[in-house]
């Protein structure tokens, strides 16, 4: 699962060149979902990095509290809000890693996962939008998640899907064949990820500072001899 993201501040740019950016994107060293999030996605040909509620949204929902924050790949079909959103409203998170938890007896030990080599990372997304009057609208987005690698499977069961720069012109593209946005959806290349302890500070989302993302001990990491 995916309860909490690092987002630093880093150029889109240098990932996504023709990226159209009409407002600053949202940073935080320790992001909750029910939080706004900055997300990418196609708006009108072209790609747009603009916030969104993070927890899924649709119009019928009655309490905000169970607004899902992240989808199973494999079960995207069986709910008709992440049916719908997976064909028609799909989007990138930018982030510089993920925060999970592994149980150490009665505790559980913060970690967070990023790139080997702690660049910037794109989530899979889906999205949708809330009509409040005829001329006004909220947009909320959630997490796409699939299993772990085998070598992050000792901390999480579940990591979202990491879409590769390259491919997201194709993820975010309408007319996207299911069968090819499917294949996108696996877990990451294990050479490509790696993950480090960090404070227990992290654990209550009232804490913003940047210490939150500092290691206290190795980054876990596929090595090649």
């Amino acid at each position: 699962m995916a309860g909490r993201l690092y987002i630093p501040p880093f150029d889109l740019n240098s990932l996504l060149p023709d990226l159209w950016q009409p407002q600053e994107a949202i940073v935080s060293p320790n992001m909750a979902p029910r939080r706004p999030v900055s997300i990418i996605r196609q708006e009108g040909g072209r790609l747009s990095l603009v916030n969104a509620f993070w927890g899924l949204t649709p119009p019928w929902l009655k309490v905000l509290d169970h607004a899902p924050h992240c989808a199973r790949a494999e079960t995207l079909d069986q709910r008709a809000m992440f049916r719908d959103a997976f064909a028609a409203r799909r989007c990138l998170v930018p982030v510089g890693g993920i925060y999970v938890w592994q149980s150490r007896g009665g505790s559980k030990q913060p970690y967070l996962v990023t790139r080997a080599d702690r660049g910037p990372l794109l989530l899979a997304g889906i999205w949708c939008r809330f009509h409040t009057s005829l001329t006004e609208h909220n947009d909320s987005m959630a997490l796409i998640t699939v299993p772990a690698n085998s070598l992050l499977s000792a901390l999480t069961d579940r990591l979202p899907g990491i879409i590769d720069h390259r491919d997201a012109l194709t993820w975010l593209a309408p007319a996207t064949p299911k069968q090819q946005l499917e294949a996108l959806l696996k877990p990451a290349p294990g050479e490509l990820l790696g993950a480090f302890p960090v404070s227990r500070q992290v654990n209550d989302p009232r804490h913003q500072s940047a210490a939150c993302a500092y290691p206290v001990g190795p980054m876990q990491r596929l090595t090649t001899s």
